[in-house]
């Protein structure tokens, strides 16, 4: 999944914890970059409780990593996160050259 804002992809990580962290917008879980990071204008959802962008959003539910304050995930929200353009083709790719597949 690329970062929602400025769509760099995340490559395979180093040792160690990953730069790149988690946020929801708009009802859906997005990868924040470690450049996009630094940006005070990223637009995320906030915990209705304290007020914190730390929030992971999963199975219809949003929790907030600062207060861990649950609730379920508003109805219209984005159901599905799209996928970056191209992005399965090179998947795609990938998989055949593991597997051996000729195209």
């Amino acid at each position: 999944m690329p970062c929602f804002s400025c769509g760099a992809r995340q490559s395979d990580p180093i040792r160690g914890a990953s730069p790149w962290k988690r946020g929801v917008r708009q009802e859906a879980q997005v990868l924040i970059c470690p450049d996009c990071q630094r940006a005070h204008d990223l637009d995320l959802d906030t915990c209705s409780t304290c007020g914190s962008v730390a929030l992971i959003c999963r199975l219809g539910e949003v929790e907030c990593r600062s207060c861990g304050a649950v609730r379920p995930a508003r109805a219209g929200g984005q159901a599905a996160v799209s996928c970056a353009p191209g992005l399965a083709d090179e998947v795609e790719a990938a998989l055949n050259r593991v597997l051996g597949r000729v195209h």
